[in-house]
């Protein structure tokens, strides 16, 4: 090192200090350099990487959904909120049907969501939980900027819009069957690594319903989209409604960094966040321009 042994021309160590003590000094401050080098690479490193990030994250058009007028005007169409944040309008159960006279689904403009579900190869009824849910979350947060696309791409990654394992979403917006996802113990999926979770009951947790929610985070965030008072990660209203808050909370998603940022927060996985926003800006693609 072009640090150990410094001394001054003559031979002699420079500085006031014996030529013991002035060594160790050296030597210290050698160490000294070393580690800040190592710290300005790591450093040096993390930016790089965030830059690459940034190049990566890509625009992701938002679409809103078109609602009805009653809804726009807070009618009889919209939904109201009880005192946990919940959609309580309309009643219903997992045999019922798509939208009551009160439902919050009646928010939305039924023959846009006909065309645009048609459009998109998604199911009307996973649509109108979609579009619903983003309603919503424009109501309570407008700054959010999340779109019903993002929501939609998110659940076609997780389970083909209610769809895995040939389940189909009911007009009650419960699937025909449980969507479980493998269990969450440790070893691998499709050659990827998978967390251990352990779960008191199952032995291994398991991610659930629509959006694939943890036990755990739904009993944080788990609402009620449905307007039946009871919120599950089974029905498609109910999750699209968490997933919604849940995105929203990782802060505005109005740029590329920040719709980057919440999807990641989602999955933490930088393909993951590549596919949903391919997903995501096809289907506002394939929607742009309805009536």
């Amino acid at each position: 090192m072009a640090w150990d042994g410094a001394g001054t021309s003559d031979g002699h160590e420079a500085g006031p200090y014996p030529s013991g003590a002035g060594g160790a000094s050296w030597v210290v401050i050698a160490v000294a350099v070393a580690m800040l080098g190592v710290i300005i690479a790591g450093i040096a490193v993390w930016i790089t990487h965030l830059s690459a990030s940034a190049a990566q994250s890509p625009t992701v058009t938002s679409l809103a959904p078109q609602a009805t007028a009653a809804a726009t005007a807070g009618g009889p169409g919209a939904a109201g909120n009880d005192s946990a944040g919940n959609s309580s309008a309309g009643s219903g159960s997992a045999g019922g049907s798509a939208a009551t006279p009160s439902s919050p689904l009646n928010r939305v403009d039924h023959a846009w969501a006909a065309e645009a579900a048609s459009a998109t190869g998604i199911s009307d009824r996973a649509f109108l939980a979609y579009a619903s849910a983003d309603l919503t979350i424009e109501a309570e947060q407008p700054a959010c900027g999340l779109g019903w696309n993002t929501l939609a791409a998110i659940a076609t990654v997780e389970s083909a819009n209610g769809t895995y394992g040939g389940a189909i979403v009911l007009a009650s917006g419960y699937t025909s069957k449980p969507i479980i996802g493998v269990p969450l113990d440790g070893g691998t999926f499709a050659g990827q690594p998978i967390a251990a979770i352990p779960d008191a009951s199952h032995g291994w947790a398991h991610a659930v319903g629509p959006f694939q929610f943890l036990p755990s985070t739904w009993a944080t965030w788990g609402a009620n989209g449905s307007g039946d008072r009871v919120a599950s990660p089974d029905q498609i209203d109910d999750a699209a409604l968490t997933a919604a808050r849940y995105l929203c909370a990782s802060g505005p998603m109005t740029t590329a960094a920040g719709w980057r940022a919440a999807v990641f927060s989602y999955n933490q996985s930088d393909a993951y966040v590549n596919e949903v926003a391919g997903i995501a800006n096809r289907y506002a693609a394939e929607a742009s321009g309805l009536s």
